[in-house]
């Protein structure tokens, strides 16, 4: 499975940016598939996860309510949308895939599958 993340970019505090997440090489039906941020000096930080089959989405505290992730099964891409982006959510974002169960969402290292990051930098 490869996995192209794409649509980051540069956007003023309270703005909205909406990720992409485009996968190929093989179904990600029972995947389930996250978004994580990394900034220099820290660990990879989960974002959001979804579940292929259900669609259910899951959030870290930090960006619940603001953040939605859904999947389009027609065209096998995963979108994360942001809004009311603040500073503090700057960093470089990758979508991944997994298989873990429920309990391993939020963990980076049930992850398969990694996509190269996307920059989202968001100005004060």
């Amino acid at each position: 499975v490869q996995l192209q993340a794409f649509g980051g970019g540069l956007v003023q505090a309270g703005g909205s940016l909406r990720l992409s997440c485009a996968t190929s090489g093989g179904t990600v039906r029972n995947y389930n598939m996250g978004w994580f941020r990394q900034t220099p000096g820290k660990e990879r930080e989960f974002v959001a996860a979804v579940k292929w089959d259900s669609g259910r989405g899951y959030y870290a505290d930090s960006v619940s309510g603001r953040f939605t992730i859904s999947r389009d099964s027609a065209k096998n891409t995963v979108n994360l949308q942001m809004n009311s982006l603040k500073p503090e959510d700057t960093a470089v974002y990758h979508c991944a895939a997994g298989r873990g169960i429920l309990s391993t969402l939020r963990a980076s290292n049930a992850y398969l599958y990694w996509g190269q990051g996307t920059l989202v930098t968001v100005s004060s």
